[in-house]
């Protein structure tokens, strides 16, 4: 398993965390892999084999091989059919919505094909030129330069809303919206309504995915400490509430993680 990142440049670095590339040669016996949330958007370009997406237990889709994958608030299943070659841009939660005019909430919990998103021939030439680059440095040139030109100087997201992000990023999501807010708490509805179009989830939600990763990263780091040591570092009130929390986004609780064979990729992700 190959998986790089490459930093963005530096007029969208307050937008774009980072690009990717993930390849993983075709096994005898493909695998699930259980994806976990993380917060973010990403767009994403499958330049290998088609990669199932499960829906249910047996039931999948094939992924579009140019999406969007929007946030997403539950774990989920992919397999591929074979070599995996992934080039994608990961978003800040508030990055993506500079770019499209949909409802960000509308992206949520699935896969987006970009044509959808983006004028037609738009979407088909940017896709071209991505499969037919001779590598990852052609693409992020591509990318960004698409990325530049759609970007918007006077479209601005909205404060409130990237105010909220950055406190809850800077305090690894274990802040509450009311300390956010201080004494602005009339700002409350306006930030759910505007959190929810720009973000495509709420504010509640995202802090839940941002503290979890903090305790992912601690938990894949560092194997060997303690859980309750984990929980109160990342700011919940107890273990019980780390748990409960870990399992609703993961599917299991913290030491089944550790050794789950259906976790390999979100290890390397999230360490």
């Amino acid at each position: 398993m190959n998986y790089q990142t490459f930093e963005p440049h530096s007029d969208l670095k307050s937008l774009v965390s980072c690009y990717w590339t993930l390849e993983v040669p075709k096994q005898c016996e493909p695998q699930k892999q259980r994806i976990v949330p993380d917060g973010c958007i990403e767009l994403a370009f499958i330049l290998g084999d088609d990669i199932k997406r499960y829906t249910s237990e047996k039931d999948f889709i094939i992924q579009p091989r140019a999406m969007v994958l929007g946030q997403t608030i539950e774990p989920f299943y992919i397999e591929p059919t074979g070599f995996v070659k992934t080039f994608a841009i990961r978003f800040y939660p508030y990055g993506f919505a500079n770019f499209v005019s949909v409802p960000i909430s509308n992206l949520a919990n699935k896969e987006t094909p970009i044509n959808l998103l983006l004028e037609a021939e738009n979407a088909d030439e940017l896709e071209q030129k991505i499969v037919k680059s001779e590598n990852t440095e052609q693409r992020i040139s591509i990318i960004e330069n698409f990325l530049l030109d759609r970007l918007n100087n006077e479209k601005t997201i909205d404060r409130i809303v990237k105010n909220t992000i950055d406190s809850l990023i800077s305090a690894n999501g274990s802040t509450s919206i009311n300390s956010i807010l201080k004494d602005d708490l009339s700002k409350r509805r306006q930030l759910e309504r505007n959190f929810k179009k720009q973000i495509g989830v709420s504010p509640k939600q995202l802090g839940k995915v941002i503290r979890l990763q903090t305790a992912l990263k601690m938990l894949l780091d560092q194997k060997s400490k303690n859980l309750t040591d984990i929980a109160y570092e990342s700011k919940y009130f107890d273990q019980a509430h780390f748990i409960k929390d870990f399992r609703e986004f993961v599917g299991i609780n913290p030491k089944e993680f550790i050794n789950h064979e259906n976790l390999a990729l979100s290890a390397v992700f999230y360490k």
